[in-house]
């Protein structure tokens, strides 16, 4: 009989870069918890950001994964913000089955003087305006959109109310983003982030029905009050003894971090999914886009006697010439 691998009680931890998959079964809870390492430093080094906007791009990619590898069929989901505030633009997507990449639009005299006076938070530089966050299941098959209102409130906040509201699912998210010194790697501070995503899924669907739900008011509002479920009430309150380093922490890792909240009811922890930072751009691509461009476009596309065109979220330039998209000329072979 062949010997098992490992003994009874132990486990494999999913390192940085996996989203852990986890199931309360006392409690009735599911959810997901990330560790992003090498794969978010990588982004935000490329760009170059200033420490406020990536910090906040960083949110939104742990946040993005922690949605996006819930998926469970071929496609892609996208976060998007468009908002008044210094940062007036972050986008991120998960293409399963593990591809991640984001960027942020800002106006950098707005965010050194948001910094400057000590209001860089989340709510600060974001400002008004939406979240949008997007299902795509490709070409042949609708989107799914949710829209949040964006007014002074932070990506956690944001996409609690999406769940709320849509979804109608009582949800609790923590997002966390630091920058850190790894040993062995010199004085190099590198970036992590890390973020935990946790829902109320009872059998009973009255078990649901919980204050913070849309809808209602008076006596149903109190009637809603008096149905809150002590299970939930229990996560919630677990979920906010995390503490943001714990999040982050390779030493403790996504599934010890579980353990350490969920131990005395039991959590049942599966397989990581791999996250990669992987743009979907190639020079193809470019050209098709390049290839319904009017004539008029063209011309104005044009530096140097070159098409320049650079990724906004791998910062990749690809380097066309003109007349590989301009009609010849009449007399040089053209039909009619």
């Amino acid at each position: 009989m062949p010997q098992a691998d490992s003994k009874l009680g132990e486990f494999g931890f999913a390192g940085d870069d996996h989203v852990v998959p986890f199931q309360v079964e006392a409690l009735d809870a599911r959810g997901r918890v990330v560790q992003l390492g090498p794969v978010v430093d990588q982004i935000l080094n490329r760009h170059d950001y200033p420490e406020p906007v990536a910090r906040l791009l960083a949110e939104a990619m742990a946040l993005t994964v922690l949605l996006g590898t819930s998926l469970k069929f071929e496609g892609k989901f996208i976060m998007q913000t468009r908002s008044d505030g210094p940062v007036d633009m972050l986008v991120a997507d998960f293409a399963t089955p593990h591809s991640l990449r984001a960027y942020a639009s800002f106006d950098p005299d707005r965010v050194a003087e948001a910094t400057a006076a000590g209001k860089a938070t989340p709510q600060d530089l974001l400002g008004k305006g939406v979240l949008a966050l997007t299902v795509d299941q490709g070409r042949h098959m609708q989107r799914y959109q949710g829209i949040v209102e964006l007014n002074g409130i932070s990506l956690e906040e944001a996409a609690r109310t999406y769940f709320r509201q849509s979804e109608q699912l009582p949800t609790e998210v923590r997002l966390s983003v630091a920058r850190q010194i790894v040993p062995g790697d010199g004085a190099r501070e590198h970036w992590r982030a890390g973020g935990l995503i946790a829902q109320f899924l009872p059998e009973a669907p009255e078990r649901m029905r919980l204050p913070d739900l849309p809808g209602g008011d008076g006596d149903e509002q109190e009637e809603r009050h008096d149905l809150t479920d002590d299970s939930w009430r229990e996560v919630r309150a677990l979920i906010e003894t995390i503490e943001s380093d714990e999040l982050l922490d390779p030493t403790v890792g996504a599934e010890r971090l579980l353990f350490r909240l969920f131990h005395e009811r039991g959590v049942r922890v599966f397989e990581g999914a791999e996250v990669r930072d992987d743009c979907s751009c190639s020079r193809d691509r470019i050209k098709l886009i390049l290839d319904g461009f009017s004539d008029e476009e063209i011309a104005e596309s044009i530096e140097d006697g070159r098409i320049r065109v650079s990724c906004e979220f791998c910062s990749t330039e690809y380097v066309f010439d003109p007349a590989d998209f301009t009609p010849p000329a009449p007399g040089n072979g053209a039909t009619a």
